[in-house]
Order: structure tokens, then sequence, then C-alpha cells
């Protein structure tokens, strides 16, 4: 009995040992990377990829600048310029990308270093490089609209370039205008291509604040020609105030917030003469002196002191003091194209004007328009003002 259970018992054992060896033939050796009935397989390495790609030039200092990971995670990573300096930049919650949070330089080649990590430990370095562009020649603007200042409801911002802009589209996409209360209003193009102006549809709401940013740095403003800085300005509309001026009835009157508070007899532009008369339109308050030397030489005058003188347009047009002309004021029109108030009334005028503030005159033969320079905004249409948005054409 003994006999043949020890011989049933070895062909047992016998058995066991050839399922085990079966079983290792079909599981295989786990570092080998082949698959089985589950469909596992080796975790794969993490895959890096850089935008702009490894060796791009020519890139813009604004382009996104970037660095993600796949199967894996970002362990570390920088981006270096030539002087090894680090570019600032920040990492996802997930790790998986590095984003650049600052403009680069123009000119300069930026190299980057690190390493990903995949889900199992394995890693990837991170390098390569590529260079940004080199402009031929940059180009700066110039705001109208000083920082913290307050200003009239007719007031246009102007961004003005020392060069006319090729690339009038780039341009205009990187300006925004930000308004409290919400402010319609539109870029446009004048005539010159250096200038850009935005004005709202209507008259600005008293009390709107106002923020204008101009990211012109790194944007490719056309024939090897980019941005040189960018330019943020904010400021606020004070008080309604609008003048009414009619060359007929020789009167000026001053409305605030709706209500009239001055009415003054003036004497405009002689009526006879295409080169005096005073130009029908909206003009706006552009600047204020004390005291001012006016010159047409034309007309047989240079350095011409008069007071209390408020310019409301490029084409020599103000209101100012003129004590010769009193007993023409509210009679008839007899000045070289301003408006001429009486001593008392001009010092009032100049203490009520605000930069800014709209001047509407109407009755005269000759319309203010492009050729009177800044600012001719409101002589124009909405319809004809949108239409000179480069956006739009």
């Amino acid at each position: 009995m003994r006999r043949q259970l020890s011989v049933r018992g070895g062909g047992l054992l016998a058995l066991v040992l050839a399922f085990l060896v079966t079983l290792t033939a079909c599981t295989g050796d786990g570092d080998t990377g082949s698959q089985g009935e589950s469909g596992g397989s080796e975790t794969p390495a993490a895959k890096v990829v850089a935008q702009p790609s490894n060796g791009a030039t020519n890139v813009t200092p604004r382009q996104p600048v970037r660095l993600t990971v796949t199967d894996g995670t970002i362990q570390q990573v920088a981006l270096t310029n030539p002087a090894g300096q680090k570019v600032q930049g920040e990492l996802s919650g997930d790790k998986r990308t590095w984003k650049v949070t600052e403009p680069l330089g123009y000119d300069k080649t930026y190299t980057w270093s690190g390493t990903a990590i995949s889900g199992d430990g394995k890693r990837t370095p991170i390098k390569g490089s590529f260079t940004t562009v080199a402009p031929d020649t940059t180009m700066g603007g110039r705001l109208n609209v000083g920082d913290g200042k307050t200003y009239g409801i007719a007031m246009p911002i102007t961004l003005t370039f020392d060069a006319p802009v090729a690339n009038k589209a780039a341009v205009e996409r990187a300006l925004s205008v930000e308004t409290s209360p919400a402010t319609e209003g539109s870029w446009a193009w004048l005539e010159s291509d250096t200038s850009v102006h935005w004005r709202p549809k209507e008259y600005w709401k008293p009390g709107t604040k106002v923020t204008v940013k101009a990211n012109l740095y790194g944007v490719d403003m056309g024939e090897g020609t980019f941005g040189e800085a960018d330019l943020t300005s904010h400021f606020s509309i004070g008080r309604s105030q609008v003048v009414k001026a009619n060359t007929q009835t020789h009167r000026m009157l001053v409305f605030q917030d709706g209500k009239q508070i001055a009415d003054y007899p003036a004497s405009f532009g002689l009526d006879s003469d295409p080169g005096r008369v005073t130009h029908s339109g909206v003009h706006v308050v552009m600047s204020k002196h004390s005291t001012y030397f006016m010159n047409n030489p034309g007309y047989g005058y240079e350095d011409f002191e008069v007071n209390w003188a408020v310019r409301i347009s490029n084409n020599g047009e103000f209101t100012h003091s003129a004590p010769w002309s009193v007993g023409d004021q509210g009679v008839r029109n007899v000045s070289h194209g301003c408006i001429n108030l009486a001593p008392d009334d001009a010092q009032e005028y100049f203490e009520l004007a605000q930069i800014g503030d709209p001047v509407e005159i109407e009755g005269s033969t000759q319309q203010l328009g492009p050729e009177d320079g800044d600012y001719h905004d409101w002589t124009y249409s909405w319809e004809e003002w949108t239409a000179l948005s480069a956006l739009d054409q």
C-alpha cells in the first residue's frame, strides 16, 4: 500500500511542477514589455513638445512660448537668455505645461533646460533653443491723454507715430480701450497713416473712467519695423460742457450739464475772405494759454500777443481776448478766424474751459475737415468713422 501511495504522490508533484513551468512561460519576464492576456505594457517615456520648435528663428517677442509634456510631468524647467538669466514663467497645476509670462527680447537666442519624468520614474531631458526676430528698426508712439488727467466729453484718444504704419491692422489689434460705464467707440486711421484715433460714438458720459492700452512691444508694424514699447494711460471724463457758437448771430453760448451758464457777444472770422472765415463744425478744446503769441505772415502779423487764448483747432482758431474788436462783437465778423471776446468774457470762458470740451460752431461758409489737423474727429458720421478702422478693410 505504501509503495503505491508514494508513486501517486510523485506523479502529483510532477503535475504541479509542469503547471508552474507552463504558467511562467505564459506570463513572461515583467521587464521585457511583452503583453499578456491583460494587455499591460511598459510605461512610455515622457514626451516633450516646445513651442516654438527647436531651432526656430524670427520668433516675435510676444509670440506664445510654452513647453508641454505628455505621458509624464515637468520635474524642472528653465528658459534662459544669452546672459544666462532665467525668463519668468508659470507652471500649470498638473505640472504638464510651463509658459512664459514676460515679453522676450529682440535678436536673442533662448535655451531650454530641465527634466521631464514619466509615471514610472523614467527621465527625459528638456533641451533646445530658438531665436527671436532682429528688427530693421523699432518705432514707438505717443498718447495724447495723460495719466490721472480729466478731460471734456468730446476728447478723442490719439496715438501718434514717428512714421507711417504699414501693418495698421496688427497695430490696431494691439490697442484696447476699457471704460466704466461701457462706452461704444472705435479706432480710425486718419489720412497720414501716422496717427490712429479712438472716439466714442457719442460724446462721453460725464464721470466715465477710461484705461487705454497700447501693447506695441513686439508687434510687427510691417516693412521690418517692430513696436518699441507699451503705453498705458488711465484718465477720467469730467463735467459736461458744450459751447454753441453761431457766426451769423455773433453769439457764443456755454452750457454745463445741459444748462446755459453764459452768453457772450463774439466776432468771428471775416465772412468775405475764405482765408479768414471761422470754420463750422465740432471743434475740440486742445490747449489753454493765459498769454499767446500769434503768427500769420500772410496777413501781416507775427508774435502778436493775445490773452486768455483757448485753442480749438490746429488751423489757428482760438477763442481769446480782443479788446480792439469789442465794438464789433455781437454785431459783425472781423477776425482772422478766431472767436474774439471782450477781455472779461474771454477770461471767464478760459477758466471754464477744459481740454476735450466740444465747441460747436455753425453758420459759416467753410467746414472743419482733415486739412485742419487734430482734432477733426467729430466731423465724421459714425458710419464714416468706423469705416476708417483697419480691421474693417
